[in-house]
């Protein structure tokens, strides 16, 4: 089964509507924009009021590793300046493997994943507060795990930016700088 994942749900829930929710999603459009110049080798979909942000795994880590290739730091740290700026968005970091290997192993791996980029956004000052992590094996491929091609696609992490009470109150009282 193909799911389009937790990340979608907290997207979708995290709706506020009405002109507040307009304002929040200028404001996500213009994180939005502002994440695939930084960032080209991600793919940066905006959803709801906020925006779901996936790295390809197999360019961050190596397979069965949970450490961030050097090569790809520069990645992260260009998403991290652009984060910086949006200091009013909560960011959820998912981990996802394929299907080869056992649960034993997907599990904790997906974990710490997602954790380790934590971590390197939180040293390139992305506030910790701001960031939470979750695993989840390959309990959620985006597609079949049928082919080599397909499993390096699920092999990924994913971000998904919402606002917080802050900018949604903002938002809410009209006083939300576009």
């Amino acid at each position: 089964a193909v799911t389009k994942g937790s990340i979608w749900g907290v997207l979708i829930g995290a709706a506020v509507g009405g002109a507040a929710g307009n304002l929040i999603g200028k404001s996500m459009d213009k994180q939005a924009k502002e994440l695939k110049q930084a960032v080209p080798t991600a793919e940066v979909e905006r959803v709801g009021e906020g925006i779901n942000l996936t790295f390809d795994s197999s360019l961050l880590f190596a397979l069965g590793s949970a450490d961030i290739s050097p090569s790809y730091k520069q990645d992260l740290a260009a998403a991290a300046t652009v984060l910086q700026k949006y200091p009013d968005t909560n960011i959820l970091i998912e981990g996802h493997t394929d299907s080869s290997g056992s649960d034993a192993v997907n599990q904790p791996l997906s974990e710490r994943r997602a954790t380790a980029v934590s971590k390197y956004l939180a040293s390139q000052g992305v506030a910790a507060g701001r960031l939470t992590t979750k695993g989840y094996g390959s309990g959620q491929p985006k597609v079949p795990n049928d082919t080599k091609e397909n499993q390096a696609k699920n092999r990924r992490v994913e971000l998904a930016i919402t606002a917080n009470d802050k900018m949604v109150a903002q938002a809410k009282d009209g006083e939300l700088k576009e």
